[in-house]
């Protein structure tokens, strides 16, 4: 046991479990995004009840729950992992060779440290705008799906997209993911032993594939909705802009307290009730 605890904790170690945690990541980022791209629906309605059904799906599912704790688990543990190597390194070495090779190596591999920086900074606002206001907001925009009310998290996803800003944000932080990913993807194969002279290119090929897939895939998603809804300077006038291009799709959707909302009371009656905007 003792040897086992040595391994992980020495250098060597720390850059294996960097990398299976790299890769896991990597294999959630697919799927993320495939999910999301349920966005895209030319429909307004059928997207939004898509996705908001997917959205439910996703973080109520027994299997999935568990994953998804594993998943920010496996984030705060790669940053963490990250953070120590780079400091070990610099005091194993406070001053740079004179001829390090570094002119060889691509800009993504010099500037890891700042590309994994910008995408953790990214994570937390982006989680606070989404997952966190999902699971814990109070005041949320729902709608009747079948039925049955659910928050709408597709008109949450719509206006912060709508922002300008944030959007150029995201698209800078998606860059920040691809250009991560082009380097370390193929680094956390070479760490695992798992490089051979056979597949080298094959790797070197997948890396930037998934790199300029995850770029265009994920920022191919705030330029639709702002291509589809418009461009707005705020969240509060974004909101209601895709309220009213919802409406006029057939989709009917209110803000609600959702803490204390009767969710057995019908959609007619939710509405004497909710706390509209």
């Amino acid at each position: 046991m003792n040897w086992i605890i040595r391994t992980l904790t020495s250098s060597v170690g720390k850059k294996v479990l960097m990398s299976l945690t790299g890769l896991f990541l990597v294999t959630f980022l697919i799927v993320h995004m495939v999910g999301n791209f349920q966005l895209l629906y030319p429909d307004i309605k059928g997207a939004a009840e898509s996705f908001n059904i997917y959205a439910v799906f996703m973080t109520t599912f027994p299997l999935i729950k568990v994953t998804s704790y594993l998943l920010y688990g496996s984030i705060l543990f790669h940053a963490l992992l990250a953070l120590i190597l780079t400091l070990q390194n610099k005091k194993a070495r406070p001053t740079g060779y004179a001829i390090d090779g570094s002119a060889e190596k691509s800009w993504a591999s010099r500037n890891m440290g700042i590309l994994g920086t910008v995408v953790f900074v990214f994570l937390i606002v982006h989680m606070g705008n989404f997952w966190f206001r999902y699971h814990f907001g109070n005041m949320l925009p729902v709608m009747q799906i079948d039925g049955e009310i659910y928050k709408n998290l597709y008109a949450i996803v719509a206006s912060s997209f709508m922002v300008w800003w944030y959007s150029i944000f995201y698209i800078i932080a998606m860059l920040a993911v691809g250009f991560h990913l082009w380097h370390g993807f193929q680094s956390g194969f070479q760490t695992l032993g798992l490089n051979h002279v056979k597949y080298t290119s094959l790797v070197s090929f997948l890396s930037k594939a998934l790199a300029i897939a995850f770029i265009v895939g994920f920022s191919s998603m705030p330029l639709y909705m702002m291509a589809r809804f418009g461009i707005a300077n705020d969240f509060e006038t974004a909101a209601q802009h895709v309220k009213e291009k919802s409406i006029e799709a057939g989709v009917e959707w209110k803000v609600a307290d959702w803490s204390n909302m009767d969710r057995i009371r019908s959609w007619e009656q939710l509405e004497t009730t909710a706390d509209t905007e």
